[in-house]
């Protein structure tokens, strides 16, 4: 049972949403791992050999059915648990999203923004903490235009209905369903420009930590190609001097001198 607050995210639902998360598992295991272990273990201490037969077959036929309706109730706990998210989600939104309940949100997101989030969270926390905020604004954004979009269906629909009836409240009707639709239009409007400077800021934000992390794997190259200049002078150096070395003793070899 959700928590009645309107956009708010109860201690319970937290705790639901773990619950269900690890249920299927464990409905999967509950159903499938008891009963066969029973025979089996009856199998291991038995001596007659015919009931370690049947004890041996029931043990892998239980396995079988335990699993089979292990399945179905994970099946039926999954569905339940995406339909009971969906409803959280229109709840939270119901004021609209902020950056700590975006995490619930996920399953709105780009395949692109999630990758983002996650690289931008590992380099630097302050700008994921920005980039929390401007998912949340996208998403929000795009939630309103979703309603707005189907809202105006429904008006459309009730002017062409009013349309077929002449009368002085039709009429009327007709007036007001299109202030109506005059309002969500403008709201269409305002989410969209939401929309666009919310994009426009996560591009902003994914550019500036591809900057930061470019500049510092360029920083680090350039380091050790500094490193590698130095040393050079030194390792040829050495290496002429080992050849020096080597020409001196090669030639006392082939030329000794007399006592």
């Amino acid at each position: 049972m959700m928590n009645g607050s309107t956009g708010k995210l109860s201690k319970s639902d937290a705790a639901l949403a773990r619950v269900l998360k690890v249920a299927p598992w464990l409905a999967i295991l509950i159903a499938t791992i008891p009963v066969p272990f029973l025979f089996l273990a009856l199998f291991m201490t038995t001596e007659a050999t015919d009931s370690a037969a049947v004890y041996l077959l029931l043990a892998g036929v239980s396995f079988g059915f335990g699993l089979a309706v292990g399945l179905v109730i994970a099946a039926v706990i999954l569905l339940y648990r995406r339909a009971w998210l969906a409803r959280l989600r229109n709840r939270l939104a119901l004021d609209g999203i902020t950056a700590s309940e975006v995490a619930w949100f996920r399953s709105e997101l780009t395949s692109a923004e999630r990758a983002a989030l996650a690289e931008i969270e590992q380099s630097n926390p302050l700008l994921a903490d920005a980039y929390l905020d401007t998912l949340a604004m996208r998403l929000t954004a795009t939630r309103i235009l979703a309603r707005s979009r189907k809202e105006l269906l429904k008006v459309e629909r009730r002017i062409n209905q009013a349309r077929l009836v002449n009368s002085t409240e039709s009429a009327a009707l007709q007036a007001e369903l299109a202030a109506d639709r005059e309002k969500i239009q403008q709201l269409r409007s305002q989410a969209d420009q939401y929309l666009s400077s919310a994009k426009t800021r996560l591009q902003t934000i994914e550019a500036t930590v591809s900057r930061n992390l470019n500049q510092a794997e360029i920083d680090v190259m350039m380091q050790r190609l500094g490193n590698a200049q130095d040393q050079l002078p030194l390792v040829l150096q050495m290496a002429q001097m080992e050849q020096r070395a080597l020409e001196e003793v090669t030639s006392s070899g082939l030329n000794p001198k007399s006592s």
